[in-house]
């Protein structure tokens, strides 16, 4: 064989044969090379240089410089599934929301996996499409993966679901957004929905309006607490909660602006129709001003409406919506914080509740420009 590749026709095989061997020993040496050999090298521990590679905040200057220093001497890449092996843990969060499309979830989506990127975690997301069965299942999903946490926007209607018992029994730490259950005890980002109600009630009170409707969302906590605020609103005022005024939506936050405009619809349709529409979400107004629009109607002129969340587009609607604001990016990076609390904490941090202040952002839509 030697003498083969001394021939001149062959030259070519006989380099081509000493690249591959090269590449091959090139790859055997980083194979060789673990988390445990950069640890060892530095009289440091593993947990030390896994917590450098994920940009961990408790390691020291002098510490991190020196693990990062060796590791490009020995131009070493972590290998997850060793790293997940020496640390338990598998540098992934595991995200369910009721509706990917939906515009607030999406911004959470994004906040929650940009924050986490910065400590080399990845996100993984699921969609329960409004269904606590199809919610209980994607945990499951998640739970098998092994996630080091849950960051949830439950759409079940008690704290006894056994949701909340499957992920207890889990001990995977978890972080609700949205919904509340304050019976869980659990970590917690959200904003008060009871004071969104009466931001967006008290501001079509403020422009005039006298018959304020209020185009209500599924059983869960922040249209109960949104339809809470409504009426406290009113009753501050001294005006009448109106038989049929208050509309439940039945498709919660998937395919809401469909549903928006078919509860409009059943507004307009009454005697007396009103002046003023709190809606549960934008989704669920933009569906009640295209049937204020197509009735020949207008907004604000003749009804004016208000919704929640303060979508990305909210400004660019044929009539620009007025909105709640419930800053979802904040939610996003604060669930996003707490989960990467508990996943690095020694021992189990206490539960925190983050309730985040409102914004009345005021358009066309309530206002006559």
């Amino acid at each position: 064989m030697y003498a083969v590749f001394q021939t001149g026709v062959n030259t070519g095989v006989a380099r081509k044969w000493r690249r591959g061997t090269q590449e091959c020993v090139r790859h055997a040496r980083n194979m060789a090379i673990r988390m445990k050999d950069v640890a060892r090298d530095l009289n440091v521990s593993v947990m030390t240089v896994s917590k450098v590679l994920r940009n961990h905040g408790d390691i020291g200057r002098e510490t991190r410089d020196r693990v990062l220093k060796r590791v490009r001497e020995l131009n070493y890449t972590p290998n997850r599934a060793a790293r997940s092996l020496a640390t338990g843990r598998t540098s992934a969060i595991g995200l369910v929301v009721p509706d990917l499309e939906h515009p607030f979830f999406s911004e959470i989506a994004k906040a929650i996996a940009r924050r986490i990127r910065t400590r080399d975690y990845g996100l993984i997301i699921a969609s329960s499409e409004d269904s606590p069965a199809v919610e209980q299942s994607e945990l499951e999903r998640m739970l098998a993966r092994q996630v080091d946490a849950v960051i949830l926007a439950s759409v079940q209607t008690s704290s006894a679901s056994p949701v909340f018992a499957r992920l207890k029994e889990s001990g995977v730490p978890y972080v609700l957004i949205d919904r509340d259950f304050p019976e869980l005890g659990a970590n917690y980002v959200g904003v008060d929905d009871v004071e969104v109600g009466r931001v967006a009630t008290g501001h079509l009170i403020e422009r005039g309006c006298r018959r304020i409707a209020h185009l209500r969302g599924p059983d869960v906590s922040t249209a109960a607490g949104r339809l809470q605020g409504y009426e406290e609103a009113l009753r501050k005022r001294q005006m009448a909660l109106r038989a049929g005024y208050v509309v439940k939506v039945k498709g919660g936050d998937a395919r809401s602006e469909e549903q928006g405009y078919r509860a409009m619809n059943r507004l307009l349709a009454m005697e007396q129709r009103p002046d003023g529409v709190f809606c549960y979400n934008d989704e669920v107004a933009i569906g009640a001003l295209r049937a204020i629009l197509m009735a020949g109607l207008r907004a604000p002129g003749d009804i004016a409406v208000i919704g929640v969340d303060n979508i990305r587009y909210a400004d660019l609607l044929r009539v620009p919506l007025s909105s709640v604001d419930q800053h979802s990016y904040k939610i996003g990076e604060r669930a996003a914080q707490l989960a990467l609390n508990s996943i690095e904490a020694e021992e189990p941090p206490p539960a925190r509740r983050i309730v985040l202040p409102v914004e009345l952002v005021a358009r066309e839509s309530t206002f006559h420009m």
